[in-house]
């Protein structure tokens, strides 16, 4: 059943308030912030791929003041262990019993800073948290609540001492993004206003968390016509042919990519779901899912190039979209 277009237009007037309070914090960088709310009204995480000093920590920091949220950073080190996130259990020696002692990842937001610093099992630590929104420390599982979304970083400049995040966790997060530089009008502005050494402070609760569980919940019943979720199958089926093509598009890359378009529709107004969404959602769903070959990556060959002849070699339907 699909929402009405009051629920509809609620949802986008909704979105455009959290972009725009965010946006108090992170200047000038709009495309992004609606990428990172679509993460979190999807129930996905996000993977950010960026120099550092690009905001990625205001960022996380602003998303969970505005949803009424809590914040916590990780600092990924090749010392770091599984219970240094998680948490761990203490022997309470006046009860005589053992009490859990929650780690940072029990926050709305987490911001795992350079995640591929850390070893393969502390990036491992992360799986069963990102996929069920649980750890499970000596047998016990500890839900860490709603909503729930991990921003994992990567310095894309220094790759000595880090750790390459394997496939199955790159499939997890649900986009993968760049927040980018700021052009000379915003650098210009920030840097006027130098003083202020906490930006995200400016950024208020304007949502509940019930509310944003409510606009997930509205996603969710958002239609997609027979014909896009064939053109999403044929876009990863294709990814798999592809000659410079060693790793595609997984099942759960194809049903991460539905509901990230639904979210981004019903964003904009709308109860239903064009292919020009499936489009604008290509390259922050499918660039860290293709993994090209050696031949590929050895003639030059980008995974944005591949993206784009995918995009080229699938025909979008042509038959009327019906709700």
């Amino acid at each position: 059943m699909s929402i009405s277009k009051e629920q509809a237009t609620w949802f986008a007037t909704t979105f455009d308030q959290l972009v725009s309070n965010v946006e108090l914090a992170i200047r000038g960088k709009t495309e992004m912030i609606r990428l990172a709310l679509t993460c979190l009204l999807c129930e996905g995480h996000l993977l950010i791929e960026d120099n550092p000093g690009t905001g990625k920590t205001v960022l996380a920091k602003s998303l969970a003041n505005t949803v009424q949220g809590t914040h916590s950073r990780i600092q990924f080190t090749p010392d770091l262990l599984p219970s240094d996130v998680y948490g761990v259990t203490i022997y309470d020696q006046q009860q005589r019993k053992f009490e859990f002692h929650e780690g940072p990842i029990f926050a709305t937001i987490v911001l795992a800073d350079e995640i591929n610093r850390a070893s393969p099992k502390t990036q491992s630590a992360l799986l069963e948290v990102m996929e069920e929104s649980k750890v499970t420390v000596d047998g016990v599982s500890h839900p860490v609540g709603r909503p729930f979304m991990v921003i994992a970083t990567q310095n894309p400049i220094e790759q000595a001492g880090t750790y390459r995040l394997p496939e199955a966790q790159l499939d997890r997060f649900l986009m993968k993004a760049a927040i980018g530089y700021p052009d000379q009008a915003v650098t210009v502005e920030l840097m006027a206003q130098a003083g202020n050494r906490d930006r995200a402070a400016l950024v208020g609760p304007i949502i509940s968390a019930q509310a944003v569980a409510q606009m997930s919940s509205f996603a969710n019943e958002i239609h997609v016509d027979s014909s896009v979720l064939d053109y999403v199958a044929q876009l990863a089926i294709e990814s798999r042919r592809s000659p410079h093509v060693r790793l595609g598009l997984s099942m759960r890359a194809c049903l991460a990519y539905t509901r990230a378009a639904k979210t981004w529709a019903v964003s904009q107004g709308r109860e239903y779901v064009l292919v020009d969404d499936i489009k604008d959602l290509a390259v922050p769903i499918m660039s860290h899912r293709i993994i090209l070959n050696a031949a590929a990556q050895f003639s030059g060959v980008t995974v944005e190039r591949v993206i784009d002849d995918l995009l080229t070699l699938v025909p979008p339907p042509t038959d009327r979209l019906r709700r």
